[in-house]
């Protein structure tokens, strides 16, 4: 690690084959604390280059236990790192697209920079977390969704979890969540907190047969906000859109806080899905699930995928996927 370290801090950065071997080393408990979070923070300090994230994901991947499902499937999954707490809208719109008839891959962790992350809600709302495939298989056919807390289809991270919850600040690892679904989904919608990573995602995504759509607010959010206009990138579409675009307003980014608790952001969780939420909470939702599903259907124009999304919450299909999701465990 000494000779890598002083590689990268004479500004020299990794091909994908060393990328690959530095990170498997890591995930094989190669290396101490101490080494593992210099060697994290030279790219808290400096941009990762599309060779070093590839070879960091193909390190992932190879270690990570696979869940193998026939189904065409999606993952609706935002970076983190933007430094927003906003409620969890990705993990929400999930279910919606669930219940607009789509197959669902979520892959998620506890939050490191946020206060609540998809598995800290889901746990407090009652999931159990599990790698039993009989039981995810179960899931995804009653309820279209199934959900993958990381540390237990990646085992290999129980080397860095100590160290990002030390740090706490968004690091590389945070660009490699959603490009390490065990899943490996056909389908991918995901939010960053950069366009640099925006570029990054799409580079790397060209290079496989995904069908992706990736998101960014400009005011830095890594989902649609509605707070401003945000970037959209998929395989045949690249814009600049406004939330007006959606028919939808502009909104204010109090109105999309978590609260600051679990508990808080536990009960908008369940105001969205019981159709109870406020105006900017209920369209945040369903704009990002409407991308989703216009990542399903490319053929649906913007308004399409919202209605198909606006149908999911209000007939109470995204509620219905959620309590069966529960329901199966």
């Amino acid at each position: 690690m000494k000779a890598i370290l002083n590689h990268l801090f004479t500004h020299k950065k990794l091909s994908r084959r060393e990328a690959e071997e530095v990170l498997t080393n890591i995930g094989q408990g190669i290396y101490n604390e101490s080494e593992i979070a210099a060697f994290m923070s030279v790219y808290i300090m400096r941009s990762v280059s599309v060779d070093e994230l590839a070879g960091f994901r193909d390190a992932l991947l190879s270690l990570c236990l696979h869940v193998d499902f026939p189904e065409d499937t999606i993952d609706l999954c935002g970076t983190g790192g933007d430094g927003k707490d906003t409620f969890n809208i990705s993990t929400l719109s999930s279910f919606v697209v669930a219940g607009a008839g789509g197959k669902v891959a979520k892959h998620g962790n506890y939050g490191v920079s946020s206060t609540c992350g998809s598995s800290n809600v889901m746990e407090y709302l009652g999931y159990k977390f599990t790698n039993d495939l009989d039981t995810l298989r179960r899931q995804l056919d009653k309820a279209g969704i199934f959900m993958m807390h990381a540390p237990l289809f990646h085992p290999a991270m129980k080397h860095v979890a100590p160290i990002r919850k030390k740090l706490a600040v968004k690091t590389f690892f945070n660009m490699l969540g959603p490009m390490v679904n065990p899943a490996m989904p056909n389908y991918q919608m995901v939010g960053v907190f950069s366009l640099e990573l925006a570029r990054l995602y799409q580079y790397i995504y060209q290079q496989t047969n995904k069908n992706y759509l990736i998101l960014h607010s400009l005011d830095g959010y890594d989902e649609i906000s509605l707070t401003g206009k945000f970037k959209v990138i998929a395989n045949r579409l690249e814009n600049v859109l406004s939330p007006a675009d959606l028919g939808m307003r502009q909104v204010h980014p109090s109105e999309l806080f978590s609260g600051g608790t679990v508990e808080e952001a536990a009960r908008i969780f369940r105001n969205v899905l019981e159709n109870n939420a406020t105006e900017a909470q209920k369209n945040a939702v369903l704009a990002n699930s409407g991308m989703a599903i216009k990542c399903l259907n490319p053929r649906f124009s913007f308004e399409e995928s919202i209605l198909a999304a606006k149908e999911s919450i209000e007939s109470g299909k995204a509620l219905f996927a959620f309590k069966t999701l529960l329901e199966n465990q």
